[in-house]
């Protein structure tokens, strides 16, 4: 089964879940918001992607935070990323093989899930 992390509230978790349900696929919705993800998913997400790719620099979250000010590292963005989910690029899709899809991008769902 496919699992799909996010918030519904955004508009590319609702865009890829609705290209998922499109293919008939069977899908798990997590709400980051309501069950938070810890530090060892997290790292098992960044064995198949940057940590660039995972961590959202356009969000409100960054922006409130004041983190571009910051200018963090590597190991801080992941130490962000543990305690404040909401800086998670969104979707996170983990796929049955075990890859990892984050963010939407109908061209590379087209490749990857059909």
């Amino acid at each position: 089964m496919i699992k799909v992390y996010g918030i519904k509230t955004c508009g590319s978790v609702r865009k890829a879940l609705k290209f998922l349900n499109d293919l008939n696929k069977e899908v798990e919705f997590i709400d980051i918001r309501k069950t938070p993800q810890d530090c060892d998913k997290i790292k098992k997400w960044l064995e198949k992607v940057s940590i660039d790719t995972l961590f959202n620099k356009k969000g409100t979250k960054y922006r409130q935070l004041k983190l571009k000010e910051l200018n963090l590292d590597d190991s801080s963005k992941l130490e962000w990323l543990c305690k404040e989910n909401m800086l998670i690029k969104r979707p996170v899709i983990e796929l049955e093989n075990g890859d990892i899809i984050v963010g939407f991008d109908e061209k590379s769902y087209q490749e990857l899930l059909t």
